[in-house]
């Protein structure tokens, strides 16, 4: 649909069922992401609190928070979209079927953004302060309110205007820490984002960097915010096309660029090198993202609409609504990446394990045809590219499979890839380090901040071992390990007591070496070390996030039989991953338990959540 508005999106929400208001006061403090965050686990539907506590204005949440309202949302226009990015990576296809493409004109017209008269602008009702707007404070530690569904626009210094300029979304802290309220916000960015650039440039010429930052307005604006386009698309262009509407924008006299349908928009400047402590923040892999020195964004004005709803997100351990939006990004522009990367298939930034962690990736191997065993060549180097390739280069973890092994083979089904890789791996072969590198700013089982390593386990040829489903009569481990169950075929979760430190772990090595080695553990490629075994081990969601998210491949990859030959690093028994919490690891993320019984309470009969939780 066409929407103008966030308005207009809500309405149509409403009116087709996927849409509830609550009509009660709710806290910005906890309460509203509670609420959310118990409704997406339901699959409910999207949320408009009318009355929030301390603010005039409404809030939604929750918008995106299936594929199928996602796909309601932009019923009219996504497969127009799909296929404009379809062109877009080759162009030829136009070409080869002009009919077919006929309506790409069309779809492209719509994304040419639009200079708008301040005037006429619903943007330009009102304007407002940072305290009045609603102050979400999603987790408990969280170091402010934060607005989690932003589109921050920024511009090109040496390039100036909307079709060279980007817009991202990056967490913004509205208060708390050291800023001062109303006039200073705190701007968190990672590593390849696009206003990096953009500051890098500000920074080099001593100049402050302009920042607009656009809340709401029409629902494709967002999704524009966050999707990974080709190079050359911009973000307002898509945000047009997908919205079936042109992105409409104006100048104030301060030289903003101003989203003309936005609810609101703060604009403000960053100074080359000011700084202030950000965070912390509950973030998307499930814990939080502690206090880091982060641009400080001075603010100039909020501007907002008249009847403006203010747009907000809970993130936390996946699955979330980050999810759903991770689901249309592939739905819109899934065929895109393997085509920039020759000889890819596939590939998945596994969300169960907090997206960037862990990579599956299927990928041609044609090397050398000749030979009746496929080993790993060309998935080796497009294992290489992909870990070069923008956000894919923050992973830590890239399991790669060749394609020729089982043309069936889906990187969206986490055991039955794992099982693939597992059953095929050669432990003394196919495990490549990049030690010293770049790895998720909010990933902390690194070195340092957005310091780590990463390990590519590249995978081509038959059946090696059948994994065990269950472990043999004869299976023990000796104390201090207290306990272990398998989590899936071939993958063992083994407890160990929390007063064993990483220093300990030489030790806890030679244990393990010493009543392994001598046994036939063929079938059991992989142990994981772990904190409570039947927790890793309940359900193979459980097995990724507390594997990934919690080890750091140079650090904490050993292996029973391990050996280092020519710089290269392999083992003959079962590879062993320590994903226990090390104490530099941050906090898990725990919900409140006063606010969950408030909770509980609205989904009681006559509750606002009567039959949605």
């Amino acid at each position: 649909m066409g929407y103008s508005s966030l308005q207009a999106c809500v309405a149509d929400l409403e009116r087709n069922g996927h849409l509830i208001r609550i009509k009660e006061e709710v806290d910005p403090y906890l309460q509203m992401a509670a609420i959310h965050l118990r409704v997406f686990e339901h699959q409910g539907p999207a949320i408009l609190f009318e009355n929030v506590k301390g603010s005039k204005f409404p809030a939604v949440s929750n918008l995106f928070g299936t594929l199928d309202r996602s796909k309601f949302i932009f019923r009219d226009t996504l497969d127009k979209v799909k296929t404009l990015v379809d062109i877009k990576n080759d162009p030829i296809k136009a070409i080869k079927n002009p009919f077919k493409y006929a309506n790409v004109g069309l779809t492209a017209l719509s994304a040419l953004p639009m200079k708008v008269g301040r005037r006429s602008a619903p943007i330009s009702f009102g304007r407002t302060r940072i305290s009045e707007l609603p102050q979400v404070v999603n987790w408990p530690m969280d170091g402010g309110p934060f607005v989690t569904m932003p589109q921050v626009y920024t511009e090109d210094m040496d390039k100036p205007g909307i079709m060279n300029a980007n817009l991202g979304m990056y967490r913004i802290q509205l208060a708390g820490n050291e800023y001062v309220l109303n006039n200073e916000i705190g701007l968190h960015y990672q590593l390849h984002r696009g206003i990096g650039v953009h500051q890098t440039k500000a920074n080099a010429k001593g100049q402050p960097l302009k920042v607009s930052i656009f809340v709401g307005g029409p629902p494709s604006h967002p999704v524009a915010a966050v999707m990974p386009l080709p190079e050359g698309l911009s973000e307002m262009t898509f945000g047009g096309a997908l919205g079936n509407r042109r992105f409409r924008y104006f100048y104030d006299d301060e030289g903003f660029c101003i989203s003309a349908e936005a609810d609101f928009v703060i604009t403000g400047t960053v100074m080359p090198h000011e700084n202030k402590p950000e965070g912390p923040f509950g973030d998307h892999l499930g814990y939080y993202s502690l206090t880091h020195p982060f641009p400080l964004m001075k603010v100039h004005n909020v501007y907002h609409r008249k009847d403006a709803i203010w747009s907000f997100t809970v993130v936390g351990r996946p699955p979330q609504e980050d999810t759903s939006f991770g689901a249309l990004i592939h739905e819109i522009a899934g065929s895109a990446l393997p085509q920039e990367i020759p000889g890819l298939v596939a590939v998945n930034a596994v969300d169960a394990a907090g997206v960037h962690p862990l990579l599956f990736a299927i990928g041609s191997e044609r090397y050398t045809p000749y030979l009746n065993e496929r080993r790993p060549q060309e998935i080796l180097t497009i294992a290489n590219h992909i870990l070069g390739k923008n956000q894919l280069s923050l992973a830590k973890y890239l399991f790669i499979a060749a394609k020729e092994d089982d043309p069936e083979l889906d990187i969206h089904d986490i055991g039955g890839f794992l099982k693939h890789i597992l059953q095929r791996v050669d432990l003394t072969r196919d495990l490549h380090f990049y030690t010293k590198t770049t790895i998720d700013t909010l990933d902390y089982s690194g070195s340092g901040l957005n310091s780590g390593s990463k390990v590519a386990i590249t995978v081509a040829g038959s059946i090696k071992r059948e994994l065990w489903n269950e472990l043999p009569a004869w299976f023990s481990l000796p104390r201090p390990f207290s306990g272990f169950k398998m989590a899936m075929p071939g993958v063992l979760a083994v407890e160990v007591p929390k007063n064993i430190t990483t220093s300990d772990m030489p030790l806890m090595l030679e244990i393990l070496e010493e009543a392994l080695s001598d046994k036939e553990l063929n079938g059991l490629p992989l142990v994981v070390l772990c904190d409570d075994a039947a927790f890793t081990a309940q359900n193979i969601n459980n097995l990724v996030w507390v594997t990934f998210t919690r080890s750091n491949p140079s650090h904490d990859i050993y292996g029973i039989g391990s050996f280092t030959e020519h710089k290269h690093w392999g083992c003959t028994g079962p590879l062993i991953i320590d994903a226990r919490i090390k104490p530099h690891h941050a906090p898990v993320l725990e919900k409140d338990p006063a606010t969950e019984k408030l909770v509980d309470k609205m989904g009681e009969k006559g509750g606002a959540l009567y039959g949605i939780i």
